[in-house]
């Protein structure tokens, strides 16, 4: 597959994201939006207007420049920025914030396509927050974000769904490459230490702690590791993504036992 091929799957896989997002959002009635969703610090309406901020800063929109004061939910100059676009939205409505993502999403869907990138290392004229990120990282990244943030809203507001559909895909077999950082270095399970990780949907993925104390990915599955875990998808992905805990006996557990609740407790991976 070229870099183009890869690239042009993952514009595909986002823009599908953001028309189930946007489809949500315009089910939602008006008293849903101030929700209180997993993210310390925002409602509904927060979601939304991070996403349209950042969607609206890659379609050419300015930064925008907010005091956001000293909220306690928000950490790291990173945090800080994302803060401001929602302060800047707090007062907009949710139809213009809807339309805010759609307008942007098409202007820049519609540029990816007329002149899609063909490098994946090369850097995008424009991307938010001055990060350093290439072309693969930015456009890999872009489904998870905004699919991470349909789920949140749908558990905010008891409206299930969307586990099943491509951007769904992407983000559980995205996240599922970092089992080997966890299990190196957040765990720091010694050389030789194995994993296997099975979610629903998905297909297993293990990893071994080599010499170097780094994780990697093992071509083939162990017969028996030193720890197995399976879960369905939205499990992994509540507990990668950092949001809440699982239901008690979400999780199955097969080998170390302890291993495997150490797994559990530092999955998280997400900002």
């Amino acid at each position: 597959m070229t870099d183009q091929e890869r690239l042009s799957g993952y514009v595909d896989v986002w823009w599908q994201a953001i028309n189930d997002f946007t489809a949500l959002l315009e089910k939602l009635p008006a008293d849903e939006w101030s929700t209180p969703t997993d993210l310390a610090g925002w409602d509904v309406q927060a979601v939304a207007a991070h996403i349209a901020h950042l969607e609206g800063i890659l379609a050419g929109a300015p930064e925008e420049t907010v005091d956001v004061g000293q909220p306690e939910h928000v950490t790291g100059l990173m945090g800080l920025y994302t803060e401001q676009g929602v302060v800047a939205r707090r007062d907009h409505t949710p139809d213009e914030i809807i339309n805010e993502i759609r307008s942007a999403a098409t202007k820049r869907h519609t540029a990816l396509l007329a002149d899609p990138p063909t490098d994946g290392s090369a850097k995008p004229e424009r991307i938010f927050g001055g990060v350093g990120w290439d072309w693969n990282t930015l456009l890999r990244n872009r489904p998870l974000d905004v699919w991470m943030h349909e789920q949140d809203i749908r558990r905010a507001v008891g409206r299930p769904g969307g586990m099943d559909t491509p951007a769904a895909q992407h983000v559980a077999d995205y996240l599922a490459e970092s089992m080997g950082l966890v299990l190196a270095k957040r765990v720091g399970a010694p050389a030789g230490t194995t994993a296997v990780l099975q979610v629903a949907g998905s297909e297993p993925v293990a990893f071994v702690v080599n010499d170097n104390g780094r994780g990697e990915r093992l071509p083939d599955l162990p017969a028996n590791p030193t720890v197995r875990l399976c879960m369905e998808r939205e499990t992994f992905i509540v507990l990668a993504g950092g949001r809440c805990d699982p239901a008690p006996g979400a999780v199955e557990i097969s080998g170390d036992e302890a291993l495997g609740q150490r797994l559990v407790g530092t999955l998280a991976v997400t900002p």
